[in-house]
C-alpha cells in the first residue's frame, strides 16, 4: 500500500501554501509544468479551513434516472478509507450525463467519511450541506453546491480517476488550499522542503528589489534572468 510518509514530512508540507509547493515541484523536473494541478473548475468551498493534505481514496460516481443503486460500493468505499494511510482525501469522478445536477457529498457522507479517517473531498460533481460540512472541518473542493442529492451512486472504488484533466491514482498525495488542488509526486516529497526554501529565497530577493529605492526595470530584468 502506498503512503507512509512520516508525520513530520506531512506536517512540513501542510505548513506551506499550494502555489509554493507547485513552484518547488518544478525544480525537480518530474513532470511538465502544465500537469499535476486541477483547474478553476474545481473550487475550494471553505478557504478558511486552510491547507488540505492527504492520501487519495478514489471512486467513480454516477447520477442517472431510474432505480436507486444498491449500497455495496458505498460500503466498499468506506472500507477503503478505513484501510488507507491517513489522512484520507476522497476523490470522486462524476460520470453522470448532467454533472451540474449531481451531488455526492453532504452532511451524512461527510460525517461517515470523517469517522473512518477522511478529512476532505475533491470532485468534479456537486456537494451540499455546506454549513454542516464546514462546521465539521471537512474540506470540499468542487465546482459548486446543489440542493438535492439526486440519484447518486458510487459505482467503482480504488481505480485511477480523472478530474479537471488530472489523473489521480489511489494513494496519491494531494495538497490543496484556497488556490486549488495539486498532486505531489512521491519522488519529490523528501526534497520539497529544500525546494520551497529555494523558491522563497528567489521570490524574496525579487520582491525586495522591486520595493527598493534603487529599482530600475533593467535591474529587475537582470535579477529575474539569473
Amino acid at each position: 500500500m502506498r503512503g507512509g510518509f512520516s508525520p513530520e514530512q506531512l506536517e512540513a508540507l501542510r505548513a506551506i501554501d499550494t502555489p509554493t509547493i507547485s513552484n518547488a515541484i518544478e525544480l525537480y523536473k518530474v513532470r511538465d509544468r502544465t500537469e499535476g494541478f486541477m483547474g478553476f473548475d474545481v473550487k475550494c468551498q471553505f478557504p478558511d479551513l486552510g491547507v488540505m493534505l492527504g492520501y487519495a481514496v478514489t471512486a467513480i460516481c454516477d447520477n442517472r434516472p431510474g432505480p436507486v443503486a444498491g449500497r455495496q460500493a458505498y460500503f466498499k468505499w468506506l472500507e477503503a478509507i478505513e484501510q488507507s494511510p491517513k489522512p484520507v482525501i476522497c476523490v470522486f469522478q462524476d460520470v453522470s450525463p448532467s454533472r451540474p445536477h449531481s451531488c455526492y457529498f453532504g452532511e451524512v457522507m461527510s460525517n461517515c467519511a470523517q469517522k473512518v479517517g477522511a478529512i476532505g473531498l475533491v470532485t468534479d460533481g456537486g456537494v451540499r450541506d455546506l454549513a454542516e460540512a464546514k462546521a465539521l472541518g471537512f474540506h470540499y473542493f468542487s465546482p459548486g453546491a446543489v440542493a438535492s442529492h439526486g440519484n447518486f451512486a458510487i459505482t467503482q472504488v480504488g481505480i485511477p480517476v480523472t478530474i479537471s484533466g488530472v489523473t489521480v491514482t489511489p494513494g496519491d498525495l494531494i495538497h490543496a488550499d484556497r488556490n486549488g488542488v495539486l498532486v505531489i509526486p512521491d519522488a519529490v516529497v523528501e526534497q520539497l522542503p529544500d525546494g520551497v526554501e529555494q523558491i522563497r529565497a528567489r521570490e524574496r530577493r525579487t520582491l525586495e528589489y522591486v520595493h527598493s529605492p534603487d529599482f530600475t526595470l533593467a535591474g529587475l530584468v537582470d535579477i529575474m534572468s539569473h
